[in-house]
């Protein structure tokens, strides 16, 4: 039991950091997550609203981030944000280490301007997505918003996420991708946080 909690604080001060390089014939991406920091971000890959995105993930999520990627975007959007959502979530859960002392769960209910959106997610290294974003339009500037469900299902497997992200209402195809990005940020911010009072795995299987 003291190893554990010894393991959970030298989590912290150490910070829970990992750096990922991922490279295929569509997209080379690098990746440094540090679940501890405060929100830092530096973000590169040549999607002007998708940087924003995740900007606004770290900055929610008190996650400091630097990512850089480079894709076929000649070709399409969607290798570049998948990819990014594969190399993010397997930088989670590198950082997140053995998770021992984590809330493990988290939520938020998110407000932006019109636009409500729900998040639930569960650290729990049996990743799942559910998704209902129904938007009226798919068109964010050049972005197609369709593809944000492709990199949530990507970050969530990755990651080991049991991850839900649901609409309650909304029109701006703009307001409720960044309500969804922002609550996901929010949620784990949560569920990464080191309960004070948790002395091992929040689980009873013994193992995440």
């Amino acid at each position: 039991m003291a190893s554990q909690e010894r393991q959970a604080s030298e989590a912290v001060r150490s910070g829970r950091i990992a750096t990922i390089a991922r490279k295929t014939k569509e997209t080379e991406i690098r990746v440094r997550l540090d679940l501890d920091g405060s929100g830092q971000y530096r973000v590169s890959t040549g999607i002007a609203f998708f940087d924003h995105m995740l900007e606004s993930f770290a900055r929610h999520g008190l996650f400091d981030l630097e990512l850089e990627a480079k894709g076929d975007l000649a070709v399409d959007l969607h290798h570049t944000v998948e990819d990014v959502g594969i190399a993010l979530g397997q930088a989670f859960r590198e950082a997140l280490g053995s998770a021992v002392g984590i809330r493990r769960f988290g939520a938020c209910l998110l407000p932006m301007a019109e636009s409500k959106v729900e998040v639930a997610v569960d650290v729990s290294n049996r990743p799942y997505l559910v998704y209902q974003l129904e938007l009226e339009n798919l068109r964010i500037g050049t972005f197609d918003a369709s593809l944000t469900e492709d990199f949530m299902y990507a970050f969530s497997q990755s990651a080991g996420l049991d991850l839900h992200v649901e609409k309650r209402y909304g029109k701006s195809p703009h307001h409720c991708v960044e309500a969804a990005f922002k609550g996901v940020a929010r949620a784990l911010r949560e569920a990464v946080a080191i309960d004070p009072r948790e002395t091992g795995l929040p689980t009873v299987k013994g193992a995440l």
